[in-house]
């Protein structure tokens, strides 16, 4: 059973993470360029304040900072996650979440408070959806049981936790539980944010390249409910 605490969740020790968190700090820092990061934030809608290292650099980066470590356990996983949250500048998070999506199954059901920790902390777009389909998707998969939290955040007034729940299936190909992403759907059609809107139809039109026929037959039946942006990308490639 998950806590319903909602506490920002303790950070573990980890040896692990420090070491990450100091090659990382070094790393990054001196890779800084303060033009390129006024904008990178402005693109990002300032939502947080950026080194300014662009995609490729950061990820080459990020390999010497791994190179010749252990592979993590869910503690080193929580310690260093959450430690990158507490740094201000985007790209530690960013480091964070590329390091979740590798280590993913190296984590239990009882990583998800940390994982939703993240998701509505400093949340938008370029953290949340990566998260909802490359750690909790992966955690949801090994443990069905986590399906009964999703039903939780798709009811949550928080917009992220809705999002991840409608885009943490998007990996599961045929081993979609299809009734669920309909009924989630049905259930936010007429949420009134952007990313919800967004979301519905982005999860819906990647479900559509294992079942076409289904997804067609979903938006026909829910055609007047459902916002035409979720219309309009569930049915982009049909």
């Amino acid at each position: 059973m998950l806590s319903n605490d909602r506490r920002p969740p303790p950070v573990p020790r980890s040896a692990l993470a420090d070491t990450l968190l100091e090659r990382l700090t070094g790393a990054y820092a001196a890779a800084a360029d303060p033009v390129r990061a006024r904008d990178m934030a402005a693109y990002m809608k300032d939502v947080a304040p950026f080194l300014g290292i662009p995609t490729p650099l950061r990820r080459d980066l990020s390999k010497t900072v791994t190179k010749n470590t252990p592979k993590p356990s869910e503690a080193d996983c929580a310690a260093l996650a959450l430690r990158c949250w507490l740094l201000p500048e985007r790209e530690y998070q960013y480091f964070a979440v590329d390091y979740l999506r590798r280590h993913a199954a190296r984590c239990s059901s009882g990583f998800l408070p940390v994982v939703r920790h993240l998701i509505v902390t400093v949340p938008w777009w370029d953290t949340v959806d990566l998260l909802a389909a490359h750690t909790v998707g992966p955690l949801v998969a090994a443990d069905p049981g986590l399906a009964a939290v999703m039903d939780e955040w798709i009811e949550d007034e928080n917009l992220w936790l809705a999002r991840t729940a409608l885009l943490h299936q998007l990996r599961f190909k045929s081993a979609t539980d299809a009734g669920r992403l309909f009924a989630y759907c049905r259930r936010r059609a007429g949420h009134p944010d952007f990313f919800v809107r967004k979301a519905i139809g982005w999860a819906l039109r990647e479900y559509a390249k294992t079942d076409p026929d289904a997804v067609r037959a979903f938006v026909e039946a829910e055609r007047g409910s459902l916002a035409p942006l979720s219309v309009r990308e569930a049915l982009k490639n049909l």
